[in-house]
C-alpha cells in the first residue's frame, strides 16, 4: 500500500459544499456547520486574531443597500409621507 500518487486518486468525496449565508465553499456536510461564517449559528463567526478576515467582510465592502441611505434620512429627521419644501418657495417666504 503506497501513501503517495495512487492514494490521491481515491480522494473523490467532498467534505465542504456551498454555504447559503456567505456563499463560500466552507459548509461542512457532516458537521452541518460553515467553517467561514458559522452558519447555522445566529451570530456571524468572527475573531480578533484574524484582522484581515474582518476587513474583507466588514460594513462598506458590499452594496450597503440599507445603510447608505441612513445619513440622509437622519439629517432630515426620518420624515415619511411628506414632500420636502422646495428651496425657491422657502427662500421667497424668508
Amino acid at each position: 500500500m503506497t501513501k503517495g500518487t495512487s492514494s490521491f486518486g481515491k480522494r473523490t468525496s467532498k467534505t465542504h459544499t456551498l454555504c447559503v449565508r456567505c456563499g463560500r465553499r466552507s459548509f461542512h456536510i457532516q458537521k452541518s456547520r460553515c467553517a467561514s461564517c458559522g452558519y447555522p449559528a445566529a451570530r456571524k463567526r468572527v475573531y480578533n486574531w484574524s484582522m484581515k478576515s474582518k476587513r474583507r467582510r466588514t460594513t462598506g465592502t458590499g452594496r450597503r443597500r440599507h445603510i447608505r441611505h441612513m445619513s440622509r434620512r437622519f439629517k432630515n429627521g426620518f420624515r415619511e409621507g411628506s414632500a420636502a419644501t422646495s428651496r425657491s418657495a422657502a427662500a421667497a417666504s424668508a
